[in-house]
Formats: C-alpha cells, structure tokens, sequence
C-alpha cells in the first residue's frame, strides 16, 4: 500500500507552496480590479492594496529562503500574515467607497482569512519546512 507521504507532492520552490500559488492570484485579481479604480485613488487606495497584496508574496518567498533559520522562518511568515491583514483592511475602504461590490468583498475577504489560515498552519508546523 502506497504512504500517503509519497504521494505528496515534492515543494522544491516557494512557487510550489499553494499558499503562495492563492496568495499570487489574489494579487493578480487585485491587480485587475484596481485598474477600474477612479484616477484621483490612484495614489492612495489603489498603489497601498497593490503593494499590500504583493508583499504577501514577497514574504512568503523571504520565508522560503530563510529556512535555515527556523525564528526567521516563523517571523516572515507572521509579516506575510500581516501584510494578508492590512490587504482585507484596504479591501473594506473598495467596499465602503463602492468600488466593489459586497458579494467581491465578501468571497476577497474570505480567500484572505484561508491565505493567512495557511500561513498561520505553516508557522505552527515550522520543523516541517525548515532544516
């Protein structure tokens, strides 16, 4: 009988991470969506989600490569689920300005709190990842 183990699959890249594979599309979709955006939030709302959105990424690819390090590790990941947080803070103002609607909003927010849900898993089980 086969180990469930072995039919994992192998993650040999922060890009393997599911985790990081959501996260990404997130922020492309935010991407996407900030470009309807009127000019004058240019500055504000739509740059700040932008780069909160991203840096989930970002982070979570830090972590990856810090993994020698298993309190480096853990506090990347915490900064990921930070940055996972002030993205649900700016996608509450799109909603609250109307420049998305509540079902948006609601179906954004709740992929945010399974991203940083995640993320929170993977700091928890740190041993696994780290070496």
């Amino acid at each position: 009988m086969e180990k469930i183990e072995s039919r994992k699959k192998e993650i040999k890249h922060f890009r393997d991470l599911e985790v990081y594979q959501k996260a990404f599309a997130l922020a492309m979709k935010i991407f996407r969506i900030t470009k309807t955006f009127p000019p004058e939030e240019r500055y504000a709302l739509t740059d700040q989600i932008r780069r909160s959105s991203r840096a989930v990424c970002s982070n979570l690819a830090e972590a990856w490569r810090k993994r020698k390090y298993s309190a480096v590790f853990c506090n990347k990941l915490t900064d990921a689920m930070q940055e996972a947080s002030e993205t649900q803070s700016w996608l509450e103002f799109c909603y609250a300005c109307e420049y998305i609607d509540e079902a948006l909003f609601t179906d954004m927010d709740k992929e945010y709190e399974s991203v940083i849900g995640m993320l929170s898993r993977m700091e928890q089980q740190a041993d696994k990842f780290c070496f």
